[in-house]
């Protein structure tokens, strides 16, 4: 999970060299940290939210094969 947000929000940004993900697992439940550099925090978020929205979704779909509930947390 943590690689599929990393290629997605490198693939989003101006700066991919800032771009950190880190893994926490609390029980079940995966919590992925995504951290931008702040001038490309608009990009990862996108208008309304959509970009985060749809970043949530996939890794949503991803993690239903494993059986784990993974939350992605845009720092």
């Amino acid at each position: 999970m943590k690689e599929l947000v990393e290629v997605i929000a490198k693939s989003l940004v101006e700066h991919p060299d800032e771009v950190v993900v880190t893994e926490k697992q609390s029980g079940k439940t995966l919590v992925l940290e995504l951290k931008v550099a702040p001038s490309d925090m608009g990009k990862v978020i996108g208008k309304q939210g959509r970009i985060a929205k749809a970043i949530r979704s996939v890794v949503k779909a991803a993690s239903s094969r494993e059986d784990k509930k993974v939350v992605v947390d845009i720092m």
